[in-house]
C-alpha cells in the first residue's frame, strides 16, 4: 500500500475514533467493557481541547501525506475536516460543549441502567454468586 492510501486510511480511522468519542458511552450500555476504552478516549479528547497536545493520528497522517508528496494538514484534523465543513467555524465551542454533554449523558445513562439491572428481581449479583 502506498503512502497516500495509508494517509487516507489513517483519516478514516481518525473519523472512527471521533465517532467512538461521541457514541462510545452508549455502546457501553450494551457492552460494559467498552466503558474503560471510552473513558480513556474522552480523557484524551478533553486534553486535546484544553491543551495544545498533538494527536498521534494527525501526526501519522501528516507523515504519510508528506511521504506521498502531498502537503501536510495546515492545521489539526478537526480544523481541516470538520470545523467549517460539518458546522460553521463559529460553532466550534458550542459543538465541543454538546459533545461533552452527550458523553456525560451516556455515562449517566450507563450508571442508571446498571443500577436498574442490579436491583431487578432475579439479578445474580456478586453477593448471590
Amino acid at each position: 500500500m502506498n503512502a497516500r492510501a495509508l494517509a487516507e486510511l489513517v483519516m478514516v480511522v481518525h473519523f472512527g475514533v471521533l465517532l467512538f468519542l461521541v457514541a462510545g458511552g452508549f455502546m457501553a450500555w450494551r457492552w460494559p467493557k467498552v466503558l474503560r476504552f471510552h473513558l480513556a478516549m474522552a480523557t484524551w479528547g478533553l486534553l486535546v481541547v484544553m491543551f495544545p497536545i498533538a494527536c498521534p493520528l494527525t501526526w501519522l497522517e501528516n507523515t504519510l501525506r508528506t511521504a506521498a508528496g502531498q502537503p501536510a494538514l495546515a492545521s489539526g484534523f478537526i480544523d481541516t475536516y470538520i470545523d467549517g465543513v460539518l458546522y460553521p467555524d463559529s460553532a466550534a465551542r458550542l459543538v465541543q460543549v454538546l459533545v461533552g454533554l452527550v458523553v456525560i449523558t451516556s455515562w449517566v445513562g450507563y450508571h442508571v441502567k446498571r443500577r436498574v439491572e442490579q436491583t431487578a428481581p432475579g439479578h445474580r449479583g456478586a453477593e448471590s454468586a
